[in-house]
């Protein structure tokens, strides 16, 4: 059984374009050939090889391979106790990251995951799905994003890249932390907290790496958030204040020219009202 789906419009980030399974015949084989996108085999019954890059892997019950686009590959069910397998085809930009996530790349395309049940779940779900009248290629993409999410979970423990020290990789989850959190009313504790470190050495290795405190960072980040919303004339400045994580306006503006030398009222009336100069075709636009 094999369904092949249309393109996606709507899914650009991950959608399926095909899933399937079969009981294979003995020595039946595929290739070598190539694919355009990522095509996941999971194995279970039965035993067979798959060979890419020049590797040959014998393969049986509770593993699996991963075809990427453009690579060519081989695979052959085993002649005494050929394999039974259930395959999904994807693509989109967040694919290979996710599987990279869950341990499988180009170098590395062997998957262990031994719940038969759950992976045979997800493909009855997505059969059952052909239901759907309206909302089929949305519920699709969700299980394929729960099915790649429970890979991710019983995937190898992804280590640190050699090359970024925990130090960097510490002050980038406290830049994420604000750039999704600016909003909410927080504090450097609550930061702190979150990234699972003392305050007081966060706060130490934060002004090391970026020359500035996270007080500091989170202000000037909700500042230049609200200079970007006071282009939207329908915003009055009690909007704009609330928006970027300040409930007191007098508070709001009390900071905003400590940071920008004007007033929100001024920098409106001058700063975003300022007209646009368009420089040409393919070149950035400047305020004039």
């Amino acid at each position: 059984m094999i369904e092949y789906l249309p393109r996606s419009k709507h899914h650009a980030e991950l959608h399926l374009t095909q899933f399937g399974v079969e009981d294979c015949i003995p020595g039946h084989y595929f290739g070598p050939a190539v694919r355009n996108h990522f095509l996941l085999h999971y194995i279970l019954s039965g035993e067979g090889i798959f060979e890419v890059e020049g590797k040959r892997y014998s393969l049986g019950k509770g593993q699996g391979f991963l075809i990427s686009p453009d690579v060519i590959t081989y695979y052959q069910a085993d002649a005494v106790n050929p394999w039974s397998y259930c395959w999904f085809g994807f693509n989109g930009t967040l694919a290979e990251l996710l599987l990279k996530q869950a341990g499988l790349t180009m170098a590395s395309p062997i998957l262990y995951y031994d719940r038969n049940d759950m992976i045979y779940q997800y493909l009855q779900l997505m059969i059952e799905s052909g239901k759907c009248r309206k909302a089929r290629e949305t519920r699709l993409t969700g299980l394929l994003y729960l099915l790649l999410s429970d890979l991710v979970e019983s995937g190898p423990l992804t280590l640190p890249n050699p090359k970024e020290s925990l130090a960097e990789i510490y002050v980038e989850k406290v830049k994420d932390f604000i750039e999704i959190n600016y909003a909410q009313k927080m504090t450097v504790e609550d930061i702190a907290q979150f990234i699972g470190l003392n305050r007081s050495y966060l706060c130490s290795l934060f002004k090391q790496r970026t020359n500035t405190s996270i007080q500091n960072y989170l202000i000037r980040y909700r500042i230049n958030k609200a200079c970007e919303m006071m282009e939207n004339a329908e915003l009055s400045i009690g909007d704009i204040s609330r928006s970027v994580g300040y409930n007191d306006p007098l508070l709001f503006s009390k900071v905003f020219k400590k940071v920008k030398g004007v007033s929100p009222k001024h920098y409106r009336t001058t700063e975003a009202a300022a007209p646009i100069a368009f420089s040409g075709p393919g070149q950035k636009s400047s305020r004039i």
